[in-house]
């Protein structure tokens, strides 16, 4: 599978780490480049979701201090489903019955260890295809198509 990984300056430290660990799984990996300083975290999740966004990527992982902001800015991409995960059971349950395609990790609440054990737990995970969330997903992406809708509605009123 391809995956794509980014780290703002907080989340660095994990950033070879969870590379080197996919790529020990069979994984390619596509990096971006790492911050030799501060960085925004919103650039740092664009250059992951357009890849997984425009199918160059399957899945992406995001590092950051707390991995929030990443997740913040990631959800706003369409097609995106990005979720904090701090434990193996989100991680796995959030691809299996979610279909999260973007993993956040914050390098300042989990270790190396335990990062690389989502990791694992993420990208070890299936989408189930069960009928209930196929249905909850569909409406996801309702959801997602209708505020883009009023986005767009928003910006063209405010030009006015």
């Amino acid at each position: 599978m391809k995956f794509a990984v980014a780290s703002d300056h907080a989340g660095i430290v994990l950033h070879d780490p969870v590379v080197a660990e996919l790529r020990r799984l069979g994984h390619e990996v596509r990096e971006t480049p790492k911050p030799s300083g501060p960085v925004d975290y919103p650039d740092v999740a664009t250059s992951v979701t357009q890849l997984v966004s425009n199918g160059s990527a399957a899945r992406g992982v995001l590092l950051c201090g707390s991995g929030v902001g990443m997740s913040v800015a990631a959800t706003k991409v369409t097609g995106i489903r990005a979720a904090v995960c701090h434990d193996t059971f989100s991680a796995r349950q959030g691809v299996e019955d979610d279909a999260m395609n973007v993993l956040c990790l914050g390098a300042r609440v989990v270790g190396p260890d335990l990062a690389l054990e989502v990791v694992r737990a993420f990208a070890a995970a299936s989408f189930s295809g069960a009928e209930r969330h196929v249905r909850r997903l569909a409406k996801v992406a309702t959801i997602e198509k209708s505020s883009q809708q009023t986005i767009e509605v928003e910006h063209v009123q405010s030009h006015d």
